[in-house]
């Protein structure tokens, strides 16, 4: 750590030279600012830069690197182990870069590295253009992209690392570098699936496609038909086309707006269908579980930005997540995941989430870090609760999920669904046989580990 007297000069001196502001402890709006959206993150960094474009963050680093400052990035702050926020080190914040530019003649968008995934979708849908994103519209574009990305289109667009075609970064050194299949060859490799360790993403730009429709089929089932909902979406999956999607989930609060009649803590099995096309085709595809029993039904062309925000969970609520990802959905397993549900917090925004995946997942590039592409399902408890006196139970009921899963589990993760589960679930969510590599390009552009907070990967 530097004398304190360099510490305020070198503060002053960054103060008077980023066109972004500056906090520090004391400074009004500084606790705003290092809120994150998980409420069982309270960190108190030393410095928060809150950059306004790409020379504010070359200058947020060199400081950091001058003072010899731990160094978190901040994009979406969407990380359920808050690691895009420190104690006592510097948040390269890019929450004001969030330009989101549309290039539709070449079918491709370059996203700044603060965009969230409302800024990335609301300024790709007028175009009738949509790239693979997440499943909450608050998720950070940057950090999602570069762990993997999955959501509601990956099975006919693949994971979002798939369409990925360049990466703008500034590396531990503070020097701006374009990662591209032609430029940092190595670099751009280690970018799909190795996360934040290399770098701060200032910018990214995404392959583009065209989905003119999007419709959703939403339907309520009481929990005691809970299996026979989720044998039903099995097999549609198992035997439909790339453009289906969705996911089951069990919902134990407050239900939403689309789901009128139901009181507060009512467990819920809800099984959402989603569909790259119009509600004809929708109906034609889903109609065998749209034949079943079920206490409420939308079946609806959406804009797609708008179904991004369907299980958006609102700010200053306690997260835990995790996932296991599973070889096959056999009678037993779903037998299993159903009777968890009712251990799960209730009410709570909890939700015990089952994703589909194959498609373009599975036929995408073989040679990246993405060790969970080739299964087919995956199980996902995403614990969201408001009481501490709750945390025991939440988390029990986590745990609890993933070992019903265990025994049917290829050992994969996708990491941006986990927090801190030790080195071992690092190793399974990067691949071993990827792990030299990646340390190798560790060596090469952060040979200090300056980006450490992240699923870490050491220098080799």
């Amino acid at each position: 750590m530097a004398p304190l007297s360099k510490a305020r000069a070198a503060l002053a001196a960054l103060r008077a030279r980023l066109e972004g502001e500056v906090l520090a402890p004391g400074d009004r709006g500084y606790d705003d600012a290092r809120a994150v959206f998980n409420a069982m993150i309270d960190r108190r960094p030393a410095v928060i830069a809150q950059c306004a474009g790409e020379v504010d963050v070359i200058r947020a680093v060199r400081f950091a690197r001058d003072l010899d400052l731990k160094i978190a990035v901040r994009g979406g702050g969407h990380s359920v182990t808050g690691m895009a926020v420190n104690d006592n080190g510097l948040v390269v914040d890019l929450r004001r870069m969030h330009r989101v530019t549309v290039h539709p003649g070449s079918a491709s968008v370059r996203v700044e590295g603060g965009a969230l995934m409302s800024h990335l979708d609301r300024a790709t849908q007028p175009h009738g253009l949509a790239t693979t994103g997440g499943r909450v519209s608050t998720t950070g574009v940057g950090g999602f992209v570069l762990g993997g990305g999955t959501g509601w289109l990956d099975r006919v667009f693949g994971l979002a690392v798939d369409n990925l075609l360049g990466v703008e970064l500034v590396t531990a050194d503070g020097t701006p570098v374009l990662a591209t299949a032609e430029e940092h060859p190595e670099l751009f490799w280690a970018l799909h699936g190795g996360g934040g360790n290399f770098g701060v993403a200032t910018a990214l730009t995404l392959k583009l496609h065209e989905l003119p429709e999007f419709s959703i089929a939403l339907l309520m089932f009481p929990p005691e038909r809970g299996p026979e909902a989720v044998r039903t979406y099995r097999d549609l999956l198992d035997t439909g086309a790339p453009e289906l999607g969705g996911t089951v989930q069990y919902v134990a609060g407050a239900p939403a707006p689309f789901v009128p009649g139901h009181p507060v803590g009512t467990l819920l099995c809800g099984v959402l269908v989603t569909y790259a096309g119009g509600e004809e085709g929708l109906r034609k595809l889903a109609r065998p579980l749209l034949a079943l029993p079920h206490e409420s039904e939308v079946v609806a062309t959406m804009p797609y930005a708008d179904v991004q925000c369907l299980l958006d969970s609102p700010p200053g609520l306690r997260n835990h997540w995790s996932v296991e990802y599973v070889r096959a959905l056999p009678d037993e397993l779903v037998d299993a995941f159903c009777a968890r549900a009712p251990s799960m917090p209730v009410p709570s925004a909890c939700r015990q989430l089952l994703f589909p995946q194959g498609g373009a997942i599975a036929s995408g590039p073989a040679g990246y870090p993405v060790p969970f592409r080739d299964a087919p399902w995956a199980v996902h408890p995403l614990g969201v609760w408001a009481d501490p006196a709750d945390d025991e139970r939440a988390l029990g009921w986590v745990r609890g999920v993933r070992a019903d899963a265990r025994p049917w589990s290829t050992g994969a993760v996708y990491l941006n669904f986990i927090g801190d589960e030790g080195r071992d679930r690092v190793v399974a969510g990067l691949g071993t046989e990827h792990l030299n590599r990646l340390a190798r390009v560790k060596r090469q552009y952060d040979p200090d580990n300056v980006f450490r907070y992240n699923h870490n990967i050491q220098p080799l």
